[in-house]
């Protein structure tokens, strides 16, 4: 991530169509099934909807890899192409996204996005034995409950991002109350229980209230007074950033001054933006500051020349995803998933977060989280 401003950027649905409709013109294969001098990479994410800020950066970070190799040569000799399934983010429309990306004969995935969409389209790559890699699905079943082998991510998960929230609140903040939200899904609800449970097991603070609120509500008073009346001196929130800067907007209204902490789904410029001067003081958890790293400036500049603004959020993450992936199918000298998986274990591939392999379960290793805090209107490393 970056120190300097991060205006993250949302491409359009329309602007989204236009550069996958370029690209696949610049490298001069259709949008129908494989060929077989080509290798395809499915991305699948929210391209529309209110977590589009998350997706669109992944296709953008895919489309700029992929055009990259193919202009050195491709891989083995192989062109490789892109195709971008929509999901919304919504696990109900994810299984439909990987069914199609299946159809398409994709040879591996980057995506899903949001934890709970993921874990609705993995059965269907399993099965149809295609590797998955998401730059931001951190809910920790996707890789400890071993029903998903074919899974890989770019970004830790959930209880070491649960870690970070509890410590920051206990050692740095020196909260002795603590109030813990959620959007009752699978990535909310599971870095919530996390929390919780990090913090019964310390015995150092108390926590005072865990309650779920409904995702899309207008109105989020009754939990903000429930925070008021529970006298925390903190809140942990374990969701998206609509709901985050509501709650927050409304929480300030009521003169409730409680820090307030989220995770990597509220760490994005629409939070800022929707919450307004509510956003001031909030911390949420990240990924470490990668901003010097050299494929970092390099593929941020592309962005930038490319569309007028910095990347969005998990742009370094997916960037990451593409190299990891494309890195292990060069060293496998094969398209076979059995061969992607044995290089991805054993080989490093150079990223924007170092050299990176994964360890059996999918898991990268040395990617973290630290915390960052809006200050004058932009996110900045506090830890």
């Amino acid at each position: 991530m970056y120190t300097e401003k991060e205006e993250h950027h949302v491409l359009k649905p329309k602007s989204l169509h236009s550069f996958l409709a370029a690209f696949a013109f610049a490298t001069g294969v259709s949008t129908g099934a494989l060929a077989a001098d080509t290798i395809t990479i499915g991305v699948a994410g929210a391209h529309s909807g209110d977590l589009a800020s998350y997706g669109l950066p992944t296709v953008k970070a895919t489309e700029l890899v992929v055009n990259d190799i193919n202009e050195q040569g491709g891989i083995n000799g192989m062109q490789l192409k892109m195709l971008a399934e929509d999901d919304v983010c919504k696990p109900e429309i994810a299984t439909n996204t990987a069914t199609k990306l299946v159809s398409e004969n994709v040879n591996v995935v980057i995506g899903h996005i949001c934890s709970g969409a993921t874990k609705a389209a993995l059965p269907i790559y399993r099965d149809a034995n295609i590797i998955v890699m998401s730059p931001s699905a951190t809910n920790p079943d996707l890789t400890q409950s071993g029903d998903y082998p074919n899974f890989y991510r770019t970004i830790a998960s959930d209880d070491l991002q649960a870690r970070t929230m509890v410590d920051f609140v206990t050692d740095k903040l020196h909260a002795q109350k603590v109030a813990i939200i959620h959007d009752k899904g699978d990535y909310g609800k599971g870095l919530a229980e996390f929390a919780k449970t990090f913090i019964e097991q310390a015995g150092k603070i108390e926590v005072v209230l865990f309650e779920g609120v409904t995702p899309g509500a207008v109105d989020y008073s009754s939990v903000v007074q429930k925070i008021k009346r529970s006298k925390a001196d903190a809140v942990i929130y374990g969701g998206y950033h609509p709901e985050a800067s509501k709650i927050v907007s409304q929480m300030r209204k009521k003169r409730l001054e409680t820090a307030f902490l989220g995770p990597d789904g509220v760490k994005d410029d629409t939070f800022i933006k929707v919450a307004g001067a509510n956003a001031e003081g909030v911390y949420a958890t990240g990924p470490a500051d990668v901003s010097q790293n050299p494929l970092t400036k390099k593929y941020r500049q592309k962005f930038i020349d490319q569309e007028g603004t910095d990347p969005g959020a998990f742009f370094n993450n997916a960037v990451a995803a593409a190299l990891a992936l494309t890195s292990a199918i060069e060293k496998a000298g094969s398209t076979d998933s059995e061969a992607i998986a044995n290089a991805l274990h054993n080989e490093t591939a150079e990223t924007p977060f170092g050299a990176i392999k994964f360890d059996a379960s999918g898991e990268p290793i040395g990617i973290g989280f630290i915390m960052y805090q809006v200050k004058n209107g932009e996110y900045v490393q506090v830890q």
